[in-house]
């Protein structure tokens, strides 16, 4: 026994503890990856993150209500035709955002702060406007519903799978990106040397905006994926942006494989403790932990090289 538990049903809510924690882990990454890339390479501190995501997560519940309305035979496909508007939808909006505002504010994180903080009051406005203060849910098509029995006790959602394997081919689409493309050695080579990168002819401007929309737009897919464990509400990306900059910060800043990693052990964490504890307590001895390793090791656990 160990506590009111026996040996087998310990070790089980563990194992379904740890799906869920693997849960939440897709949902950090999938935010994570647009957050590092664009505080990574451009070091701007984007306070709207989450307000792209619920863009993201808008575009998706109102291609299922289009969908269920008027093309019903769409529907077992419609999510990844929701994907796809999501990502464009919320690409679009960060590359007018960092042409309107953002590119007038760069090496002012202060003030780049305070800015993005303000454009997600304001994007959060314009969504209770437009779609009302009441959180709103998508249908998922019946290959997305119940679950599968792993043993007599535990049981794995499918959706939640179905997440899991999303966010590795992002984060795989991303890495190959970053690192095999000729515009991801664009995007290394500014972040490395801004000055020297411009000198042999890349335009430092156009990356900036690139990736800035690239950021934003991964964030529209992650409001996406989010639809599928809970609902939408103007306020609700403001529930993750907190642990996301943790997740960003921890891993190292501009680290995708740091950014992966420190996903992991914080939703692991906190996933785990939420049992035992409250969710409060949980999410404090997590954040308590992260700042005692950074304390130790500021530069977070991985880093680059980068000249300024």
């Amino acid at each position: 026994m160990i506590g009111d538990y026996t040996y087998d049903q310990f070790f089980s809510i563990l194992a379904m503890q740890g799906f869920a924690g693997l849960i939440l882990f897709s949902v950090f990454v999938l935010m994570a990856l647009g957050l590092a890339i664009i505080f990574g390479q451009m070091g701007v501190i984007n306070m709207a993150h989450g307000e792209f995501m619920i863009l993201g997560a808008y575009v998706t519940w109102g291609v299922s209500l289009f969908v269920t309305s008027f093309a019903p035979a769409l529907f077992p496909i419609y999510f990844f035709i929701a994907m796809a508007l999501a990502f464009c939808a919320s690409f679009t909006l960060g590359v007018f955002v960092e042409w309107a505002m953002i590119r007038h504010l760069y090496r002012r994180p202060l003030d780049t702060l305070l800015a993005t903080w303000g454009l997600s009051l304001i994007l959060q406005q314009t969504y209770r406007s437009v779609f009302g203060a009441r959180e709103v849910g998508v249908s998922l098509p019946d290959w997305l519903m119940g679950s599968l029995p792993l043993t007599d006790i535990i049981e794995v959602p499918i959706n939640g799978l179905f997440l899991m394997a999303l966010t590795t081919i992002i984060a795989t689409a991303v890495a190959l990106l970053m690192y095999k493309s000729r515009w991801g050695k664009q995007v290394r080579a500014v972040t490395q040397n801004r000055v020297m990168a411009g000198a042999v002819g890349i335009d430092t401007k156009r990356v900036d905006r690139m990736t800035f929309g690239l950021g934003c737009g991964i964030a529209g897919i992650a409001g996406s994926a989010f639809t599928m464990i809970g609902s939408t509400g103007p306020t609700a990306g403001q529930l993750y942006i907190v642990d996301t900059f943790l997740v960003v910060v921890f891993g190292g800043a501009g680290s995708l494989i740091g950014t992966i990693a420190s996903a992991f052990a914080i939703s692991q964490a906190q996933s785990t403790m939420e049992f035992f504890l409250s969710g409060s307590m949980a999410k404090v001895l997590t954040l308590l932990t992260v700042v005692g390793i950074l304390m130790l090791r500021p530069q977070g656990l991985f880093t680059l090289k980068i000249r300024r």
